[in-house]
């Protein structure tokens, strides 16, 4: 008796104790090769070096490190690093690379040397905003203090004025005295 199909639960044959073993699974396959593979037109082995930090999604990144550094050297500079160390190397050279390609005299060093000369700009207008500031509160406080004193000679001359009466009925103090605004004049100018 012939079979059409060849599962064992359907096959019914004369023999009845040749069953065909169900396949094996089947060896892990990587079904994308890797970027670095793709790009250097390889197999991507189970065992790939780059596999995991140039994933097939990312072909640029390899692409910029192997065009400054070389696949060869990169594969050299990782599997001499410790594996915990290995994604920040990657991500390193693809920083380089790309600071190579835009500066190719200086690279990375032109880049730290620019933001190094912003870091120095912007503590000096920050020392000149510290400066201002202190000079604003000086001010403050001298003003204070002139106010104080003007305040505690119309009260001698006054007499004695309730603090009430002081800080609600007695504005002229502010709006009347020039010798008061004409001693204001030179902390505002």
């Amino acid at each position: 008796m012939e079979c059409s199909d060849k599962t064992p639960a359907t096959c019914s044959s004369s023999s009845a104790g040749m069953m065909t073993p169900p396949p094996s699974p089947p060896s892990p396959v990587i079904l994308t090769p890797c970027a670095a593979c793709k790009i250097l037109r390889r197999r991507c082995v189970d065992k790939c070096v780059l596999a995991p930090y140039f994933p097939p999604t990312e072909p640029l990144k390899f692409t910029i490190a192997h065009r400054v550094f070389g696949a060869s050297n990169i594969i050299k500079m990782l599997q001499e690093l410790p594996e915990d160390q290995r994604t920040d190397a990657v991500n390193s050279m693809v920083y380089e690379a790309n600071a190579r390609i835009r500066d190719p005299v200086y690279g990375c060093a032109g880049a730290i040397c620019q933001l190094q000369k912003q870091i120095s700009e912007l503590q000096a207008e920050l020392a000149k905003a510290q400066v201002e500031m202190l000079n604003v509160q000086s001010q403050n406080a001298n003003l204070m203090s002139l106010i104080c004193r003007e305040m505690s000679q119309n009260q001698q001359n006054n007499g004695s004025v309730c603090p009430d009466q002081q800080t609600h009925g007695n504005t002229s103090l502010f709006l009347d005295d020039n010798s008061i605004y004409a001693a204001w004049e030179p902390l505002w100018t």
